[in-house]
């Protein structure tokens, strides 16, 4: 067999694979006033198919990263793709506003493509064509991200909003036929069982923990108070449980000694930061430009049209990723994660800056879509860097739900701060709102920049282990 033609071939595979499950992340939201009039329910209501997604997408990562390690990548690869299949199917055929919800929390527990896709590709790919491997698999992730936010518009205005979803599952349905054609490999299974109480506990804390923070405007302090408070408990329960087992020499669902390793825990705290500070431009562009001009900025922009300003995003990554693979071993990952920081800081320096004008909306998201592409892609290095192959899923995993909450954090933050103040007599944000909000990301990613480097190890992380 021609080993470059079949590694191809897993390559458009792994990719295909993340695309499913990555479009998925923002593919509603700009579907969200087509729901409320068709289901005839309520705004908040409709909000709950993000929430549902993102919570249950954080148990998913993990635990389906944990069990790929365990019982094989390609069996729970496929295992993924079909929730997600199911979930998006589920979907498409809703008829309330309750079954929606609960398809896409159905979708969400397939997030284990992500972390399963690293460690697929530590078991394919040669030692040296990994990082690049996983830099377009990272900024093929990010650029789903963004395209579920263009290509909504389009296909709800000529189909309606059930096209979204007959779309996804036909992409995850290709992405299936794909991973069972070219993703060949033996199915063994490793030494250890499944650490179903961890696997509780930690669904109950970040279920709680995400909750809290996407309905904190929603249903005021004392009902997140209760659930921050039963996170941490949960987490508390989840570390002791963790601890003891690493102690009997069982198989925890995470290992402690490995989050504690200094690269590891330094992108996982930049992975935060970065969460924090990089989603603001997915959730806050499109709702500028949609503004009317009567009420002094913003450009009157259609859903779909509004997409168009975050296209140079999706093309700059699309480059940087890749880019970032072959820059990596040579300046260093850290270095790498860094600059890709900084990066970012510029880009929202220029939103801040160019809010009135339609060119500079435009660099800015392309700039940012620079320092995502570099920024997704030094980070999945940097950890798998790290970690030994049999470590990769739960490590990635855990890194992947740290940006999730990160990101889950700087979205509400950043519609607080928009919202804040609005011009007299209206309901329409003060624009200065929109100039405080991409500062803050700006200063988020300068102190993402400073955490990148605190995992800098002694001598130069240029391989990546087997």
């Amino acid at each position: 067999m021609n080993h470059s033609r079949s590694t191809g071939g897993a390559f458009a595979a792994l990719l295909l694979a993340v695309l499913s499950f990555s479009l998925l992340q923002t593919f509603v939201v700009p579907a969200l006033p087509a729901l409320r009039e068709d289901l005839g329910t309520s705004t908040t209501a409709v909000s709950w198919t993000i929430s549902a997604f993102l919570v249950s997408s954080s148990v998913g990562t993990v635990v389906l990263g944990r069990l790929g390690d365990l019982f094989g990548r390609r069996r729970l690869m496929l295992v993924s793709l079909a929730v997600l299949g199911l979930g998006s199917l589920l979907a498409a055929l809703s008829g309330s506003v309750g079954v929606l919800v609960a398809a896409r929390a159905v979708q969400g527990l397939g997030a284990g493509t992500f972390p399963l896709a690293f460690g697929l590709v530590r078991e394919i790919f040669p030692r040296e064509r990994v990082p690049v491997v996983i830099g377009t698999i990272s900024a093929v992730f990010g650029i789903g991200f963004g395209l579920g936010l263009v290509l909504p518009g389009p296909l709800i205005d000529a189909f309606g909003w059930p096209s979204l979803f007959w779309v996804s599952l036909g992409l995850v349905a290709v992405a299936a036929a794909a991973v069972v054609a070219c993703v060949r490999m033996p199915e063994g299974s490793r030494p250890g069982r499944v650490d179903w109480g961890g696997a509780g506990l930690l669904s109950v804390a970040l279920v709680a923990l995400l909750l809290a923070v996407s309905q904190v405007r929603a249903w005021g302090a004392v009902p997140v108070t209760v659930l921050v408070v039963l996170a941490v408990a949960a987490f508390g329960a989840f570390l002791l449980l963790e601890t003891r087992l690493a102690a009997r020499a069982a198989s925890p669902l995470l290992s402690l000694q490995v989050l504690r390793r200094r690269p590891v825990a330094a992108a996982n705290l930049t992975a935060l930061v970065i969460g924090f500070g990089m989603y603001g431009a997915f959730t806050l562009v499109p709702q500028l430009v949609e503004t009317p001009p009567a009420a002094g900025y913003g450009f009157g922009a259609s859903t779909a049209r509004a997409g168009l300003y975050l296209l140079p995003m999706a093309v700059t990554m699309l480059v940087a990723g890749p880019l970032a693979g072959r820059l990596g071993p040579r300046l260093g990952w850290t270095t790498t994660l860094a600059g890709s920081c900084a990066i970012g800081a510029v880009g929202f320096v220029v939103l801040a800056v160019g809010r009135d004008a339609g060119w500079a909306i435009a660099t800015g998201t392309g700039v940012i879509g620079v320092g995502i592409g570099f920024a997704f892609s030094a980070l999945a290095n940097v950890v798998v860097a790290a970690v030994g192959p049999h470590e990769t899923g739960e490590a990635t995993g855990v890194n992947t739900i740290v940006r999730t909450i990160g990101g889950a954090f700087g979205a509400q933050v950043a519609a607080a701060v928009v919202t804040s103040r609005t011009l007299p007599g209206t309901d329409v944000p003060d624009p200065r709102g929109y100039t405080v909000a991409f500062a803050i990301s700006a200063a988020a990613l300068v102190v993402a920049a400073f955490a990148a480097l605190l995992g800098r190890p002694a001598r130069a992380d240029r391989t990546v282990r087997r």
